[in-house]
């Protein structure tokens, strides 16, 4: 009953093979690989993988890499399945003007999180959950599992890439973050910091002032430990978040 998730990001492929396809299984085996490396999965850490039961996948990287992905899969022989956010799953209800259009890593990374509140001792509260990667998401979602919507913004990198073309001369190394930066390395990194952290802290202000209750933050992505240090609302930092999600999902498919 063995069960493999897939995260394909904007510049890793990272994947997950537990027990079965329910929250709290355990994990076999895990791995991750650069999108540029992926067409060897088949033959390399894939290889000696007990054939997986069931697969669910999470792609925010393209059709052209997802079909990479799904040819380094045929050595299993069972059809993949991505995630396609709709109106409604795992408890999850999608606010979207469009649900379909909404991100699928946002959509599943939602989910995760909410049956990690769940889990914890104590009433349902609101969430506020946020990935910083390569691009920045805040989400909002009210007490009964209602995502209310979300902000998007730039992360670090693409923050400094577009300050660094739009402003001659400027091609400084990052910096510190610190409250009164005295040089423009120091400058460019607690502004992006302090801009992300601005976000988080809005949105759970939103939040509290729409429910009337006090939300609860979690936070994940590759980026996130960057933040943490800078965050002045108390928050959960999560590794796997989109795993959290992706067992969730599975968990009510695959029952």
């Amino acid at each position: 009953m063995t069960f493999l998730a897939i995260d394909v990001g904007n510049t890793r492929l990272k994947w997950a093979l537990y027990a079965q396809p329910s929250p709290r299984a355990e994990l076999v085996a895990h791995g991750a690989e650069f999108l540029e490396n992926i067409d060897r999965l088949s033959e390399g850490s894939w290889a000696q993988l007990p054939v997986p039961r069931h697969m669910l996948g999470c792609v925010v990287a393209g059709d052209a890499i997802k079909r990479r992905v799904q040819e380094q899969m045929e050595l299993w022989d069972f059809p993949p399945q991505w995630v396609v956010p709709s109106s409604q799953e795992a408890g999850l209800i999608n606010g979207y003007d469009y649900p379909s259009r909404l991100g699928a890593d946002r959509w599943v990374a939602m989910i995760g999180a909410r049956q990690r509140m769940l889990a914890q001792s104590g009433p349902a509260r609101p969430l506020v959950v946020v990935m910083v990667g390569t691009a920045v998401t805040v989400e909002a979602i009210d007490a009964e599992g209602r995502f209310l919507g979300g902000l998007i913004l730039p992360g670090h990198g693409i923050m400094l890439r577009a300050l660094e073309s739009g402003t001659a001369g400027l091609h400084v190394p990052t910096g510190e973050v610190t409250p009164f930066p005295t040089n423009t390395s120091d400058a460019l990194t607690s502004g992006g910091t302090y801009a992300i952290a601005g976000a988080c802290e809005r949105m759970v202000q939103h939040l509290r002032d729409h429910t009337h209750l006090e939300p609860m933050c979690i936070m994940t992505g590759g980026a996130g430990w960057k933040m943490a240090p800078s965050m002045s609302v108390q928050f959960e930092l999560v590794d796997n978040l989109i795993f959290d999600g992706l067992l969730a999902i599975a968990a009510s498919r695959f029952a």
